[in-house]
């Protein structure tokens, strides 16, 4: 009988591949331009690995060395996307010091190598929070079944549902998330809002989830937008009847108005809501506690009918009269008991309208959005951020963040290191989130994108981020459980007389 033969195939994995830095290059002063702008930030120790993409014209090989010290990272391509591991191993050898960051270039039948200008990336000693949680919302001003409550880790690329409108909305009927925030950076203390059907303010509360309608006979509306109270089981929140108007000639192409609003205080043990401000010619609205919870922010526009029968038509067409100012009332937590208000900064003064007041977890500094008119300056390519020093009262744009275009939401890290906020410079179209190092000194340093796996996320993802804030850990409760809660029984909040 014959014996049958069979070939032997060898197969021979791969499992690594070496990136020779060029020796035989000529040096050049060009800029090195990288999509997105990684140049000249400082980034946190903690941060995922930046990704980007080689700009120059023509250019179709590339090699991109890191350098801190005697430490050197390499990476080839003209997409430059450094393992994670390595990326994490390198970056701890660099806290408090600068990368030397140097890109060698190769255009199509070039003969040579180009070694562009180098440019730097500092490491902060200090770390951000792990977590970030924000809503994705698409372009449209009418379609927003699919919009999501997301989280994402920052110490690497993964992104999670908190929860979907999906889940809960159908055909007949939409929902619309929204509002959300957690108390002192801790995800296991979380609320959003329910709208339209089934809806109500969804409360993770002590490992509970409630759902509960906020909206009594003596308010104008559920809570909108919370501030929770960092001592005490209380959130503020403004109460807001809020519409839309669009521009037929204007290239910002929306305006979002309140018709009405006020301030309320829920207390959550006692399932309790109380007025806290409810003048009807001033226009309350965002409410931020001081860290120790002994102060109340808010925003106010004084606003003077000149026809109260058509109001809502005339508060739509003045639309540009509304100037927001920044006030205080002082509060004891043990009586709940509010203080009056009192003026902190008068913007409508200069021609001028903040929002959004946020304090520095130290108490020192208050950031604020800042533009020519109105509360929501997602929509005015006037936003700017604004940094107020509360101990000597000095004001100040932060124009070392600022851009010529719009920048809006914003918050703190918990150790004040860090600010994350909302801007539409990527592209003009589309909020992205970006980070800031901000020094003992006041000072800013140059904002960078979040960074995403590959270089070309932003260019292809067509939808804004949102609301962005600071988690010092994932939200485990499930979109499910979310759900569940949501489809289940509503409890009222009772009215209390303002104490």
């Amino acid at each position: 009988m014959k014996k049958l033969l069979f070939p032997l195939i060898i197969c021979v994995a791969m499992v690594g591949c070496t990136v020779s830095v060029p020796t035989d290059f000529e040096k050049t002063t060009t800029k090195t331009v990288i999509t997105p702008d990684y140049t000249d930030v400082t980034i946190p120790p903690n941060i995922a690995p930046l990704t980007w993409s080689y700009t120059q014209e023509g250019v179709t090989k590339a090699v991109t060395t890191f350098t801190c010290g005697d430490e050197t990272l390499t990476v080839g391509g003209i997409d430059v996307r450094p393992k994670i591991k390595k990326w994490r191993s390198f970056i701890r050898k660099c806290i408090g010091q600068d990368i030397t960051v140097q890109a060698y270039v190769r255009q199509e039948r070039a003969e040579k190598w180009k070694a562009l200008k180098p440019f730097t990336i500092s490491v902060a000693k200090e770390p951000v929070d792990p977590y970030i949680s924000y809503r994705l919302i698409a372009p449209s001003y009418v379609t927003y079944e699919d919009l999501t409550l997301n989280q994402r880790c920052l110490e690497d690329y993964n992104e999670s549902v908190i929860f979907s409108n999906m889940l809960t909305s159908t055909e007949e009927n939409g929902q619309c998330i929204n509002c959300h925030s957690v108390r002192n950076y801790n995800p296991d203390s979380l609320q959003f809002h329910a709208r339209q059907h089934k809806g109500g303010t969804i409360m993770a509360f002590n490992g509970d989830i409630h759902k509960i309608n906020l909206k009594t006979d003596s308010t104008l509306s559920a809570g909108v937008y919370p501030s929770w109270h960092p001592t005490h089981n209380y959130i503020a929140y403004s109460v807001n009847n809020t519409g839309q108007s669009f521009h037929t000639r204007n290239d910002e192409k929306i305006e979002v108005q309140d018709l009405y609003s006020d301030l309320i205080l829920y207390d959550i043990d006692l399932n309790e809501v109380t007025t806290v401000e409810n003048d009807t010619t001033e226009w309350e609205c965002y409410p931020w506690w001081s860290p120790d919870g002994r102060t109340l922010y808010y925003v106010s526009a004084k606003f003077l009918l000149k026809d109260s029968i058509i109001r809502d038509r005339e508060i739509i067409d003045r639309y540009q009269d509304f100037k927001y100012n920044l006030y205080k009332k002082s509060f004891d937590p043990a009586t709940k008991h509010f203080g009056p208000r009192e003026l902190v900064f008068d913007a409508a003064a200069s021609g001028q309208s903040v929002t959004l007041p946020r304090v520095s977890p130290d108490g020192r500094y208050m950031l604020l959005a800042i533009g020519d008119y109105g509360v929501f300056h997602i929509w005015h390519r006037s936003g700017d951020l604004l940094l107020m020093d509360l101990k000597n009262g000095n004001m100040r744009k932060l124009n070392e963040i600022n851009s010529p275009d719009t920048e809006s939401f914003h918050n703190w890290s918990s150790n004040g290191r860090w600010i994350l906020f909302s801007s539409r410079r990527y592209d003009g179209n589309f909020t992205r989130l970006y980070i800031a190092y901000f020094d003992k000194n006041g000072r800013g340093r140059k904002p960078f994108v979040i960074p995403q796996k590959t270089p070309d996320y932003y260019k292809q993802f067509y939808k804004s981020y949102n609301v962005p804030e600071f988690m010092k850990g994932p939200v485990t409760i499930t979109p499910q459980q979310f759900a569940k809660r949501i489809n289940g029984s509503t409890t009222s909040a009772v009215y209390h007389e303002q104490y």
